[in-house]
């Protein structure tokens, strides 16, 4: 989700590095062409690593770049030497940035700290070279393993404010104004609706402590259903250990304050029932105003046994003061900010015993899955000892009585991977 430039959600691709394929090579000294395997195993891929990265405040780099791979691992080379491991890719994230799997939905990690890490997929595994191979039976292996091919990912990015506080309210109550008063925060401030178009920090010192206060856009009735632009930042007061609610309580734009309460209260109630339950203070602003203290008096009729209420003028600084310091005391008692906990989750990869049979224009009968790039990984054409391992796998695998389910018979034409043979009964 973008907003006037904001980046909050992206989708992006992830890949891990594929393996390196082994080495199928020779001694060879001068006189003495072939003395012995010598082929070295490939380099394993390359991973996806995300780390957090506190100077980061928003997911914008990602609207410019949204696929990210990692390296793949080197081949295998002669003389025994294994390929080099292909570069991880680092995905910098902004702290408090969570990772869903995109068909699912399903919470991958929560990327809380500046600093760290969370190794999401693993590269590929590099294949064996010829010389590992080798046997009391088999003394020059003419083949060697292919590395391993990895799948890529779609998951989504969607960046969650950690702050101790969480400032709410209609548009133009004055959440941004009391931000400023309150923490060294320059908010943009008009005398309009949604001056506010992204999420504002602000850190507020009180003694030799601080806490930290995020400003959320307006909302409107209709916000947790998506109207206005409210639906889009209530993700950022989840994470918060209270709320500090902002009334203009002068009700100089024809709203009644108490009602302002209430639409916020449900709004806040239908799109979370965690947000429901979170502490509240409120805050009666524009005080100074002419026709606030009938509402203050209304409002404190109401309310005044349910929450701690304090009267301020956020334009003047005046009751400012008493605000921070019932926030502060209210917060030593409330218990520190989760991070959110990951899904049991795990990418599926390509199952090495599945297989599927189908007929192609030909009429010959393909063979496809996962067994089958296993195969191709293994198998050496031209090499009579592999091909008599890829027939045995086939019929221990339970292909050639497939096969012969879906129809082949004798002479049929049968193609599996790289490999087209005439079946046989």
């Amino acid at each position: 989700m973008a907003t006037n430039g904001f980046t909050d959600k992206v989708k992006i691709k992830i890949k891990a590095g594929d393996g390196g394929d082994g080495m199928n090579s020779f001694k060879a000294f001068k006189g003495k062409p072939a003395c012995g395997p010598d082929g070295g195993d490939g380099g394993d891929g390359g991973d996806v690593v995300f780390v957090g990265d506190k100077n980061m405040h928003d997911l914008l780099p990602f609207r410019y770049t949204a696929k990210y791979f990692a390296g793949n691992g080197e081949r295998g080379g002669s003389n025994r030497c294994t390929g080099k491991r292909g570069e991880d890719v680092v995905i910098k994230v902004p702290c408090g940035t969570l990772v869903r799997d995109f068909e699912s939905g399903k919470i991958l990690c929560d990327v809380y700290e500046d600093g760290e890490e969370h190794r999401l997929l693993r590269g590929g595994r590099g294949g064996k070279g010829n010389v590992r191979f080798t046997t009391a039976r088999r003394h020059a292996p003419d083949f060697a393993q292919k590395g391993v091919i990895t799948q890529s990912h779609m998951v989504i990015l969607e960046m969650k404010v950690i702050a101790d506080v969480g400032l709410v309210g209609f548009p133009n109550v004055g959440k941004s104004t009391l931000l400023s008063r309150i923490s060294a925060a320059k908010p943009k401030i008009a005398d309009y609706h949604f001056t506010t178009l992204s999420p504002n920090l602000g850190v507020v010192s009180v003694f030799d402590d601080s806490f930290i206060v995020a400003d959320i856009p307006g909302l409107i009735e209709g916000a947790s259903e998506g109207a206005g632009l409210g639906h889009a930042f209530l993700r950022h007061i989840e994470r918060t250990r209270m709320i500090c609610h902002v009334v203009d309580v002068s009700g100089v734009e024809g709203r009644d304050p108490l009602e302002d309460f209430e639409v916020i209260g449900r709004e806040l109630a239908s799109y979370s029932a965690v947000l429901a339950a979170l502490p509240q203070v409120v805050a009666l602003n524009k005080c100074d105003l002419f026709g606030a203290e009938e509402n203050i008096a209304r409002f404190r009729k109401k309310y005044a046994k349910k929450y701690d209420i304090f009267e301020l003028s956020a334009v003047r600084g005046e009751g400012t003061e008493a605000l921070v310091r019932a926030i502060f005391e209210r917060l030593k008692t409330l218990p520190p900010a989760q991070r959110i906990p990951a899904d049991e989750f795990v990418f599926e990869e390509a199952d090495n015993t599945q297989f599927e049979i189908f007929r192609d224009e030909n009429g010959a009968y393909v063979v496809i899955g996962g067994l089958v790039d296993m195969l191709c990984r293994n198998v050496v054409l031209n090499d009579p000892e592999s091909m008599n391992y890829f027939q045995r796998v086939l019929k221990l695998r339970g292909v050639f009585k497939a096969l012969e389910e879906a129809g082949c018979v004798a002479g049929d034409t049968v193609i599996v991977g790289e490999v087209e043979f005439d079946y046989v009964v």
